[in-house]
């Protein structure tokens, strides 16, 4: 249980990081380059974890990396670059809150991983949670931002999934730093046909970019995958809710808005799927109960003596 709670923090820094995201690019970053935006942001974190990492890709990876690097980075930042520059924050962090539902429908057929009651309880709790929260009237969609968010949503999902699937087979920061070089690469001559020579930046924008780049990115990205190594995907999907959390709680501290009673209902049920999302814990048959009194009382088999502690 230790273990679980300790890799449930270290996943859950990723959504915060996350949470930060929409506002640093709503409010810094330049509107009408989202190809740029998503190779500055992908390919220096990827640069970054593979210093760290010092591995390059072999084998099936050269593959892997670069429809990792699509779903996850590559075409995922540029939507989520698009969605937050049309649609409101509530908005897009509300399409981004069903991400537990979709990563649990996903890992169904392809991890054999059956979603619990407990799980699609919380997620429903998350869902309805993040509405109060973020949806309190006036709201103004714009389909193309709708589009794109619901994109980025389903290919994200589908890439964490298989980003698990695979995970068992090279390091996290190594594989991390693959998908995020080749989501850059992928992009980078279509950012330079489309939309001509990067973008001027200034000091804020610059220090924007950095902050995405290497706390959003890299470091998210990271404990993210070791998260999902070690947990189920449902729990790792509800720890996501954190993500719309945290931009409610950053528009307090930077606009100085008031939580109004219907956002702390929405937040109370947001924390309470994120509770939800801790596996419960396995009762013990009465067999097995039996046979672990008979092992300390006996010893192993053959040996007469006393079963010994880990």
């Amino acid at each position: 249980m230790e273990a679980t709670l300790r890799w449930t923090a270290v996943a859950a820094i990723a959504p915060v990081a996350w949470g930060t995201t929409y506002y640093v690019t709503h409010a810094y970053l330049p509107a009408g380059d989202p190809l740029y935006g998503a190779v500055i942001r992908a390919l220096p974190a990827g640069v970054l974890l593979l210093a760290v990492a010092r591995r390059r890709p072999h084998g099936s990876w050269w593959w892997k990396s670069l429809v990792l690097g699509t779903l996850n980075a590559g075409v995922f930042f540029v939507l989520v670059y698009v969605a937050a520059q049309l649609l409101p924050t509530s908005l897009a962090s509300t399409i981004m809150a069903t991400s537990p539902l979709v990563m649990m429908l996903t890992a169904w057929p392809l991890l054999s991983e059956r979603p619990s009651p407990r799980h699609l309880t919380g997620s429903a709790a998350g869902i309805v949670g993040v509405s109060l929260m973020l949806l309190t009237g006036g709201t103004r969609a714009s389909a193309l931002g709708v589009l794109a968010s619901v994109t980025a949503l389903l290919l994200s999902s589908l890439g964490y999934i298989l980003a698990k699937r695979w995970s068992h087979q090279v390091d996290v920061l190594a594989s991390t730093s693959w998908q995020l070089i080749a989501g850059g690469l992928l992009l980078l001559p279509f950012a330079v046909a489309v939309e001509g020579a990067p973008p001027a930046l200034d000091t804020s924008a610059a220090l924007a970019f950095g902050y995405v780049t290497t706390v959003a990115t890299a470091l998210a990205f990271a404990a993210w995958f070791a998260g999902l190594r070690r947990l189920p995907a449902a729990t790792v999907g509800l720890v996501g809710l954190l993500n719309p959390v945290t931009g409610v709680l950053l528009g307090t501290i930077v606009a100085d808005e008031t939580l109004t009673a219907q956002q702390l209902c929405g937040l109370a049920l947001v924390l309470t799927g994120i509770l939800l999302s801790r596996p419960a814990a396995r009762r013990r048959t009465t067999h097995e109960t039996a046979k672990e009194d008979n092992v300390h009382s006996t010893g192993p088999v053959g040996t007469g003596g006393t079963a010994s502690h880990r």
